[in-house]
C-alpha cells in the first residue's frame, strides 16, 4: 500500500477500468460507474457490477487485494489503510470514520493532517468517493477472480491431457503446467485436489526421458507433497533416475534434482541405501563446485549438509574427495553458503578419515582462520572447532603452521569478546596448545594483533 498522500477529490482522476481508462468523478457518475444513488454509512455502496448478482463485500476484498497498489485517495491518512466509510471534516480532508472518531475520543479538535484548529467537529459520509473505492476494488477483485479461474481450468485441462498425451506432447504439457503452477499458487491446490501428484509421479521410472523427468521434477518441487507421496517417489527407480538427471541435467534441472531429494529424505530417512550412493554424492559436489551458480553452489551444500548428519553416509563424503574443494571454495562463498560448508566440515572433522583429509589440505588452516571473529559467531564457533580438531590431530606440525596464519591472535580476539562461555573456554584450549612449541618472547610476538587484522 502506498504512502498517503493529500489530495484534492474535485479534480479526482483514476484508473478503475481494466482496459487502462483514466476517470474523474464527474465521468465516473455521468457514466454509471458508480452505481448512482449513494450507499448506507460503512456499507460500501449498492454498486452491483456486471454479471454478479450478489453484492461484493468491499472488506473481504481489500482484504484479498492486500498486495495491490491502491489509489493514494483512498487512503486513510490516520491508519494507511484503505477507506470503507469515508467522511469529511469541514477542512475539506477526508478520513475512515472509525479512524478520525477515535482521534477526537482522544480530545483533539485538530485536523491530523494539516492541525488546523476545527471550527465544526461535523463528519460528512463522502458517498461519492465510497462508491469509488467500492468501484475501483470491485472491477479489480472480478478480475482476479476470474484469472483465478481461468488457471484453475487450464490446470484441471492439462491434468486431463497427461492421461492421453506421449511423446513430445507430454513434454509440452508438463512444461506448461510446470509454469501454470510455479506462477499461481492456487494451481498448487487444484493440482493435489485431482490428485495430480500421483499422476505426475508415475511419469518417473526407469524409462522415463530426461525431458519429462526434469518438467516432472520441475513441478514437484513447487508442490507440497504429503507422506503418500514423498513414500511413493523414494522408490529405488524413481530416485535412481533423479540421480542420472542430478549428474546430467541442465543446471536448473540440478538444482530442482537436489531440493527434490532434499524433501524426500528429511532428516528421519538418511540411512537410505539411495542417499549414500556415490553418484549422488558426485553429483553433488560437483554443483557445489561450480561458482558460475551461486543458487546451484546453495542448494547442494544444503542437501550435502543434510546427508552428512547419517554418520554412516561421511566417510563416503570424504572418499569421494569433497574436503579439498569445499576448503577451496571458503573464501568465495556469501554468509549462508559459508556457514553450510564449514559445518560440513565441521561434521567431516569428527570422523578420522575426515581430520586427516583436513590436516593434508593444505588451506585448511588459513582458510578457516580467516573466519575466526570475522563472521558470526556460528561460524566462529564452527571454524574454532575445525582448527581444534586438526591442531590436536598433529599439534607439532599444525599449531606451528596455524600460529603462523595469525590464530593465536585471533583466539585472543575471541577471549576478550562477548562470545559466549564455551567459545571462550575452546578458545583458551586451543591457544595453550598453539604455544607448546613456542618459548614465551617469541609466542607472545606471534600474538600481535597488527599481524592478523586486516
Amino acid at each position: 500500500m502506498p504512502m498517503y498522500q493529500p489530495n484534492s477529490h474535485r479534480n479526482l482522476r483514476l484508473d478503475v477500468g481494466a482496459g487502462g481508462q483514466i476517470l474523474d468523478l464527474e465521468t465516473a457518475i455521468k457514466d454509471g460507474i458508480l452505481g448512482g444513488g449513494g450507499g448506507g454509512g460503512g456499507g460500501g455502496g449498492g454498486l452491483v457490477c456486471a454479471g454478479v448478482t450478489e453484492k461484493l463485500d468491499l472488506k473481504k476484498m481489500i482484504e484479498e487485494l492486500e498486495s495491490i497498489e491502491v489509489p493514494s485517495v483512498f487512503i486513510c491518512p490516520i491508519s494507511l489503510d484503505p477507506m470503507q466509510d469515508p467522511v469529511t471534516l469541514c477542512t475539506g480532508q477526508t478520513y475512515e470514520r472509525s479512524n478520525i472518531l477515535k482521534w477526537f475520543s482522544l480530545g483533539h479538535c485538530t485536523c491530523p493532517t494539516t492541525m488546523q484548529e476545527l471550527w465544526d467537529d461535523t463528519v460528512t459520509p463522502n458517498r461519492t468517493l465510497q462508491q469509488l473505492i467500492y468501484s475501483w476494488f470491485s472491477q479489480k477483485y472480478l478480475a482476479m477472480k476470474k484469472r483465478s479461474e481461468d488457471v484453475l481450468g487450464r490446470a484441471t485441462e492439462l491434468l486431463d491431457s497427461l492421461k492421453k498425451v506421449k511423446g513430445q506432447a507430454r513434454v509440452q504439457t508438463l512444461k506448461e503446467l510446470r509454469h501454470v503452477v510455479v506462477a499461481h499458487s492456487m494451481a498448487k491446490k487444484t493440482v493435489m485436489d485431482k490428485c495430480g501428484v500421483a499422476l505426475i509421479s508415475s511419469l518417473l521410472g526407469p524409462f522415463t526421458t530426461h525431458a519429462v523427468g526434469s518438467e516432472v521434477i520441475g513441478i514437484l518441487v513447487n508442490l507440497d507433497l504429503d507422506l503418500p507421496s514423498k513414500a511413493n517417489l523414494r522408490q529405488p527407480a524413481k530416485i535412481s533416475l533423479v540421480v542420472d538427471m542430478l549428474n546430467e541435467g541442465s543446471i536448473e534441472t540440478k538444482i530442482n534434482c537436489t531440493k527434490l531429494i532434499e524433501m524426500l529424505i528429511g532428516r528421519k530417512d538418511l540411512g537410505s541405501e539411495n542417499v549414500s550412493s556415490l553418484s549422488l554424492l558426485a553429483g553433488l559436489l560437483r554443483l557445489v563446485k561450480d561458482k558460475r551458480h551461486p543458487n546451484g553452489v546453495l542448494a547442494g551444500l544444503g542437501l550435502l549438509n543434510t546427508i552428512c548428519l547419517d554418520e554412516s553416509i561421511r566417510n563416503s563424503v570424504v572418499s569421494i574427495g569433497a574436503v579439498p574443494p569445499l576448503v577451496e571454495l571458503l573464501p568465495g562463498l556469501n554468509n549462508e553458503c559459508l556457514e553450510l560448508a564449514l559445518h560440513i566440515l565441521e561434521v567431516l572433522s569428527t570422523i578420522p578419515e575426515g581430520r586427516l583429509a583436513l590436516k593434508d589440505c593444505a588451506n585448511t588452516i588459513p582458510n578457516v582462520v580467516k573466519f575466526l571473529m570475522s563472521k558470526s559467531e556460528s561460524c566462529t564457533q564452527l571454524a574454532l572447532s575445525i582448527l581444534w580438531a586438526v591442531c590436536n590431530l598433529a599439534p607439532e606440525e599444525c599449531a606451528a603452521l596455524a600460529v603462523e596464519a595469525g590464530l593465536a591472535a585471533k583466539l585472543l580476539l575471541v577471549i576478550q569478546s562477548g562470545c559466549n562461555p564455551v567459545l571462550k573456554q575452546r578458545s583458551v584450549e586451543l591457544l595453550k596448545l598453539c604455544s607448546l612449541n613456542y618459548t614465551a618472547t617469541i609466542f607472545i610476538s606471534k600474538c600481535k594483533l597488527s599481524r592478523t587484522i586486516e
